[in-house]
């Protein structure tokens, strides 16, 4: 069974192929029969066109006193017609009189077709050709002649009409071919041509790597193609930023990790480097080690979090919650920290604020956003927390006394493991990591609740983060 083929070049030229060669084929048989039909109908009119003129001319000859008979006899002589033999016959289709033809098969075809038919009526009908001969046409009218009926009838040879439509169906069978091949070849160049831009854009896109992602494709062809192009260029910007984007993300985990690795792998070997010591130096080492691994925790944790989050893995429970709980939750949870530092944490306002959401992740997205404030608050400053609502939804504001936030730095700090150096380092004393992830995770939380993190503003002396979320619709 033949396959359709896998070339879009080669479907394209048989698709143009069929739909110019049906529509030819149709209208070549339709042509052909429509002019075979033409034919048909000019020679039935000439046939009887010149019946009449006969009978016309038969009745001038009865009124000159002439017998029936030599009345037939000398119109036979007299009306000649090219091609065309007339007879007459009797009611029991015997040939009285005819007009001389010489072509035997003709003689032989005059009284033969119409046995059996009602000469009463006008008759028609083809005689198809034996031997090699022609196919004729006859048409046979009634005639009245004192009170008696005869039948007047025509013969006509179709081999003129015949021959002219034999080199019609010549021309046709090799015209057909000759234009359809012309055309698929045409139609093969064509596509071709039309598609040696996408292979052009095909072998440039197969020859873009990892190592050399900031090639772009040649925007040619045409408005179609080069906007195929256009549409390519933007996916490998976006891949290039990703892929720039991970490479950065690695680089920055594996610094992160090398250092509390490196703090328990050195503490561990300083331990054991001496056989015996004081049980207070190995309950500081000891000591040393656990705050590395907490921070080492902390960190994986937070990658975890964010790798499950941009896989779709992070699903969050969607339940009513209140969010002036979850506030209050969150401060009394770093007000220890908040002591340490010597930072006051301030509730300016609670609204209520009910909200479908996970109370878990919302209650961390707080939390990064309180040690954020806390960490990076002066000594005897305050934190300024304040809720509100309005238009559907609920905005809580966290502010702090820090140094700010450089304006070059505004739309970084959303960033993974971005830290604004030196004014804003990691705090040991912090609940977070350190490592630039927390306020990616709050962003991240707050928009899989169809909400938004921003910073509402910062300069020297006060910082302003506002979280929106939407409400949860009551009846």
């Amino acid at each position: 069974m033949p396959r359709w083929p896998s070339s879009l070049r080669a479907r394209l030229t048989l698709w143009y192929t069929l739909l110019l060669a049906l529509p030819l084929i149709v209208f070549a048989i339709a042509c052909y029969l429509i002019f075979a039909a033409t034919l048909d109908r000019r020679t039935d009119r000439f046939i009887g066109d010149a019946l009449t003129a006969f009978a016309s001319e038969l009745t001038a000859e009865r009124r000159s006193g002439l017998s029936a008979v030599e009345a037939m006899r000398r119109t036979v002589d007299e009306v000649r017609f090219r091609d065309l033999q007339i007879a007459i016959l009797d009611r029991d289709s015997r040939v009285l009189v005819a007009t001389a033809l010489s072509d035997a098969g003709a003689r032989d075809s005059i009284a033969g077709p119409l046995r059996g038919h009602d000469l009463a009526k006008p008759t028609s009908l083809t005689v198809p050709g034996r031997r090699g001969l022609s196919s004729y046409r006859v048409i046979s009218h009634p005639l009245a002649i004192d009170e008696k009926q005869f039948s007047l009838t025509g013969i006509y040879s179709l081999g003129e009409i015949e021959d002219m439509l034999e080199r019609i169906r010549a021309i046709f069978l090799v015209a057909i071919p000759l234009l359809v091949l012309c055309a698929a070849t045409g139609g093969y160049l064509l596509a071709r041509r039309s598609l040696a831009p996408v292979a052009s854009m095909a072998a440039q896109a197969a020859s873009i790597t990892a190592s050399n992602m900031e090639r772009r494709l040649s925007v040619q062809g045409g408005a179609e193609l080069a906007g195929l192009a256009r549409v390519v260029n933007d996916l490998l910007d976006r891949l290039e930023r990703a892929f720039a984007q991970q490479r950065r993300f690695v680089a920055d985990a594996s610094h992160e990790l090398r250092t509390p690795t490196a703090i328990l792998r050195t503490e561990a070997d300083v331990t054991l480097s001496r056989e015996h010591r004081p049980e207070a130096e190995y309950r500081t080492s000891v000591t040393v080690m656990r705050n590395a691994g907490q921070r080492l925790t902390r960190i994986v944790d937070e990658l975890f979090l964010l790798a499950r989050a941009d896989s779709g893995h992070l699903v969050a429970q969607r339940e009513t919650i209140y969010l002036e709980d979850l506030v209050d939750e969150a401060i009394r949870a770093v007000h220890g920290v908040a002591e340490l530092r010597g930072v006051k944490i301030e509730l300016k306002r609670l609204v209520e604020a009910p909200v479908r959401g996970d109370a878990d992740l919302l209650g961390r997205l707080l939390l990064n956003l309180l040690d954020n404030a806390i960490k990076y608050s002066p000594e005897g400053r305050t934190v300024q927390v304040e809720m509100s609502r309005g238009g559907g939804h609920c905005e809580i504001t966290v502010v702090d006394e820090g140094p700010g936030i450089p304006p070059t730095a505004h739309e970084q700090i959303f960033e993974r493991f971005f830290r604004v150096d030196p004014a804003r380092s990691r705090s040991e004393g912090s609940t977070t990591s350190g490592a630039g992830l927390g306020l990616a995770i709050a962003r991240r939380i707050a928009e899989m609740h169809a909400g938004r993190l921003e910073l509402a503003g910062s300069r020297p002396g006060r910082t302003e983060f506002r979280l929106t979320l939407p409400l949860e619709a009551t009846a």
